[in-house]
Parts: structure tokens; C-alpha cells; sequence
């Protein structure tokens, strides 16, 4: 059975570089890592990462906390995640905690604690400071998508910058009568989503003169199922409607759109919809949106997590325990405002 000299024999390289490539670290040319894994296949070699981890104390396994695995920003993030893994020669766990808090407790004391992961991405999850330092102090680098985690590598949008820039998009285009659609209030939970982007839709409007009515600020469960039925009650209320209505997620955008057409409402002529996420549905629904590009996150989540373990390696191939734990970073994730079809001047403006 061939070994992994005999792969750095026939690539040409290095047994250090060898290692390298097929173990799935960043510090490899695409090159050399190319003509590793060319080699190795011909070869019939497969890295044994169970001896690998003996001698550095790797798993080559990365956890991924998710509170849920059916929402589309979830799934999303997981392709990612699974991907950038994938490609690493990593592998992923998956702990999908739901919303019962057992689970929840179980998972971040107990599971992620036993040491068979490397890292670990915690996803729209608040973690207390003493859950946080439990997976530092066993050097467990530790990247949350979604909000600021305290000691932690942070990934995240401005949700409410970003909901003013969907708000001024309709007030910009002459709307002064702008409803929103925002998440219930149990979905307040983890990061405040909801309420940060309702705050930013309120600062934009308060900004520029605009009443926030009440009445026009209805909640559903971010799916287009509870946004349809909420977007029914707000268009039925009675004779004066919105011309305009920002949802604080694409689906229930989506939802908003198809309940404007049970009203025999055009959109936009007779209602322009804004959402936030970057849906695929966006396309087919004609939405405007800001994108945050959830997959690109996911896949940008895990290269940060196997930099920070690849620099905590040094030369001699075992894992750097006692080196200081790698500086916590916050990033803002870019986004892109994707104009479509279902904004535009409202009739009031253009008469």
C-alpha cells in the first residue's frame, strides 16, 4: 500500500507539503494541493486522519449549531459551511438545537465539550459568556454568524442599517404611506432580528417626517405561509391601504405579494414590496431586496475557522495549546440592494 512518501515522490513535493494539501490546510498553493491530490488518487492513498489526529490533536471535524435546518437562511448557511468543509477535507457535525432549551444545553455542555471537534460556527444563537469561555478553554475556536458573541469571532450584517436603506429605497421613490411586516415576537429571542430591524425601519421613517402607524406594523413567523395570512389582515383593514410595504424577510415578502393579488392589487402600480435576504424565489417573484448572500457566509465562516487552526499549527505538526488564543475579530458582511420589479412610484406621485 502506497504511503505518503511515496504521494510526495510521484507529486515532486515535499512530505511537510504533502501533508499539508491533503489534510486541508490554507497554507498551499492551489497548485502543489492539486498535483497532492492527483498523486494520492493515482496512488489508490487515502490520509489516515485518525493517526493524523493522534500526532496533532486534530479531529478534521468542525460543528455547526444551528437552530433550525427548514428556514431558508439555515439551509443556506449549511450549504456553505458544508462546502468550504467539504473541499478542506473536513468533516461536519450538525447539532440543529430547535427552540427547547434542554437541547440547547445538552449541546454546548456536553457534545461540543468531548473533544472530537476542531471548531466550531454558532448560528443566530446567543451564547452566555460562561458557554463561551467552557469552548475557548479547550481551544475550540469559536465563529458566530449572526451577532456579536463576546470573546468570540463574529460574522454579521447591519440589520438595521440595512433595513433604513429598504425603507429610504420606497421613501425615495415618493411613498409616504409604508407598512412593515416584522417577525413575532418569539422570534425575538435569539439576536433581537425582528426588533433590530424594525427599529431600523422606524429611524428611517421618523427621519424623514413619516407617521408610523401602528395598525401597519403587523408581525408573522418569517415563512410566506404566516406572511400571506398577516399581509391579508393589514390589506383588508379597510379603505385607506399602504402604497408600500418593507418585510423584514424575502418569504414573507413573497407572502405579501401573493396576498396583494387575492386583493386584485399590482404590484408594484398599486403596492410596492421590499424584503431583505436574497431569496432564490427573489427572481421569480420579481422582488427587490437587499442580499446578504447567506451561502457566501457560510462558506466565508469555515475559511475563517480553518485559518485560525491552521495558524495555531506550527511546524512540528502538533497543536499549539499552550499559544495565545488567536484575537476575536467582528465583520460586517458585504451586501448588495438588488432593484427589481416590485417597487416603483407610487400613483400618487405620478399624477
Amino acid at each position: 500500500m502506497a504511503g505518503i512518501k511515496d504521494v510526495a515522490d510521484r507529486a515532486g513535493l515535499s512530505i511537510a507539503t504533502v501533508s499539508r494539501a491533503l489534510s486541508g490546510k490554507a497554507n498551499v498553493s492551489a497548485k502543489s494541493r492539486k498535483l497532492a491530490k492527483a498523486a494520492a488518487e493515482e496512488l489508490g492513498f487515502v490520509p489516515s486522519y485518525h493517526a493524523s489526529s493522534l500526532a496533532s490533536g486534530r479531529n478534521h471535524n468542525v460543528g455547526l449549531v444551528l437552530p433550525s435546518v427548514h428556514r431558508w437562511y439555515f439551509s443556506s448557511v449549511l450549504e456553505g459551511v458544508s462546502e468550504t468543509l467539504l473541499d478542506a477535507g473536513y468533516d461536519l457535525t450538525l447539532y440543529n438545537v430547535g427552540d427547547q432549551p434542554a437541547r440547547r444545553q445538552s449541546v454546548l455542555k456536553d457534545f461540543l465539550l468531548r473533544k472530537r471537534l476542531d471548531a466550531v460556527i454558532a448560528v443566530a444563537l446567543v451564547l452566555t459568556d460562561d458557554e463561551i469561555q467552557q469552548l475557548l478553554a479547550v481551544h475550540r475556536p469559536i465563529v458566530g454568524i449572526g451577532g456579536a458573541l463576546a470573546g468570540a469571532s463574529t460574522l454579521r450584517i447591519n440589520d438595521s442599517g440595512l433595513s433604513r436603506l429598504a425603507t429610504n429605497h420606497l421613501i425615495q421613490l415618493g411613498h409616504t404611506r409604508i407598512a412593515h411586516l416584522t417577525g413575532d415576537p418569539a422570534l425575538n429571542q435569539e439576536f433581537k432580528l425582528p426588533g433590530i430591524r424594525q427599529a431600523g425601519f422606524v429611524a428611517a421613517m421618523k427621519d424623514a417626517g413619516l407617521p408610523v402607524r401602528p395598525e401597519w406594523q403587523i408581525s408573522a413567523d418569517f415563512t410566506i405561509q404566516g406572511a400571506y395570512a398577516s399581509a391579508r389582515k393589514l390589506l383588508g383593514l379597510g379603505t385607506e391601504r399602504p402604497t408600500a410595504v418593507f418585510a423584514a424577510s424575502d418569504e414573507m415578502a413573497i407572502g405579501t405579494i401573493l396576498a396583494a393579488r387575492d386583493f386584485g392589487l399590482r404590484v408594484p402600480e398599486d403596492l410596492s414590496v421590499i424584503g431583505m435576504d436574497g431569496h432564490e424565489l427573489g427572481v421569480v417573484f420579481g422582488l427587490t431586496t437587499i442580499d446578504q448572500d447567506a451561502r457566501g457566509q457560510g462558506a466565508l465562516a469555515a475559511r475563517l475557522l480553518l485559518e485560525t487552526l491552521d495558524a495555531g499549527i506550527p511546524g512540528d505538526g502538533r497543536e499549539a495549546r499552550s499559544a495565545a488564543p488567536p484575537t476575536a475579530t467582528d465583520r460586517e458582511y458585504p451586501t448588495e440592494l438588488i432593484i427589481r420589479t416590485s417597487t416603483a412610484v407610487p400613483p400618487s406621485a405620478l399624477s
